[in-house]
């Protein structure tokens, strides 16, 4: 296969997905960090040093609740450690900016800390031990109500999380994760994305709280997985247990804008350098390509790839894009694929 065609099929998986995002940079007292780009970073023979993990998230998928015993759930399918860190302070809070989510998936945000006993760029996943410091579920009830994956859209798709005061200096791994819930009442509907980015975490604190695997975070039948989010009286619990002394349900969510560009701290390197001009754009949009469809008379807006097309009170298209077909995934989620 040659390396256009190859890239052809790449843009093309990417638009069948385009709704779904990633991390495409933290944010740190107004320094962006780039975090790992999965449409163009696995076409690079040398891609910029990245503080986010690499994955094989070519289709910006997730991983399913079958998986969550397996590595895949640590870090996403296949991950592997940045080469670059973050340097912060205990107390401290991160922006995590994505670069797109979609309004259907809702679902709580979890973020935990694993230390790596070392520099994390060349940690073995399968030996962290992950510690919960945030998690934020069901906001404001409804069917199917507001969760934290709502709030993040409404900031402009970003999520701010805040280090625990307490927490010893050292390296760390902070894990990152939305569970979509749109599909999750029937077995296997959940979809975790789950992703990681390495920190260097200074101060004065001392607690060094013990922590799960990744692949014992929580399973498949637990009560925030599998669950009917459009059930109004719903009492949602997110998974995982109880957070850390020190650790809260969710940092303000005042997202931190961009004002310069740092170059990742890498394992013996001076810290981050920021240029002195503002990013071009502190939330770059979803790579997509623009393609020609057709409405067939009278059948109204067609919706795009991923987005809901039916199901118990929707009242939005029915209608999906060229390529894709309506499919119900249960009575209150139909889903154009």
């Amino acid at each position: 296969m040659t390396k256009l065609s190859t890239l052809i099929g790449a843009l093309a998986s990417a638009v069948a997905v385009s709704a779904h995002g990633h991390v495409s940079h933290v944010i740190h007292k107004g320094v962006q960090f780039r975090g790992y780009h999965p449409a163009s970073d696995p076409y690079s023979s040398n891609p910029p040093v990245a503080v986010g993990w690499a994955a094989d998230q070519l289709d910006l998928g997730f991983v399913a609740p079958d998986a969550y015993g397996t590595p895949d759930m640590i870090c996403h399918r296949s991950a592997t450690p940045a080469k670059g860190h973050v340097r912060v302070a205990a107390g401290d809070t991160l922006t995590l900016q994505w670069n797109t989510w979609p309004e259907s998936h809702h679902g709580p945000i979890s973020d935990w800390l694993a230390p790596c006993n070392g520099p994390c760029a060349n940690v073995d996943k399968n030996s962290l031990r992950f510690f919960k410091i945030t998690g934020q579920g069901l906001i404001r009830p409804g069917a199917p109500g507001y969760y934290a994956a709502d709030q993040l859209i409404d900031n402009d798709f970003a999520w701010v999380v805040k280090i625990p005061e307490n927490i010893a200096p050292g390296h760390y791994v902070l894990r990152h994760e939305i569970i979509a819930l749109h599909g999750a009442s029937g077995p296997n509907g959940a979809q975790s994305y789950p992703q990681c980015f390495n920190l260097e975490i200074t101060g004065s604190g001392t607690a060094k709280p013990a922590g799960v695997s990744g692949t014992a975070l929580y399973g498949a039948n637990d009560p925030g997985v599998l669950v009917n989010i459009y059930d109004a009286g719903l009492d949602y619990k997110v998974p995982g247990g109880a957070f850390i002394q020190g650790g809260v349900s969710a940092a303000p969510q005042n997202p931190e804008k961009a004002t310069a560009t740092g170059t990742p701290t890498t394992v013996g390197g001076s810290g981050p350098q920021p240029t002195v001009n503002p990013p071009s754009s502190t939330n770059p949009p979803a790579t997509t390509l623009v393609t020609k469809t057709t409405t067939a008379p009278g059948t109204g807006p067609t919706q795009s790839p991923w987005g809901q097309c039916g199901g118990i009170g929707w009242s939005g298209p029915t209608v999906c894009g060229s390529g894709t077909r309506c499919v119900v995934v249960n009575d209150y989620y139909h889903q154009c694929q």
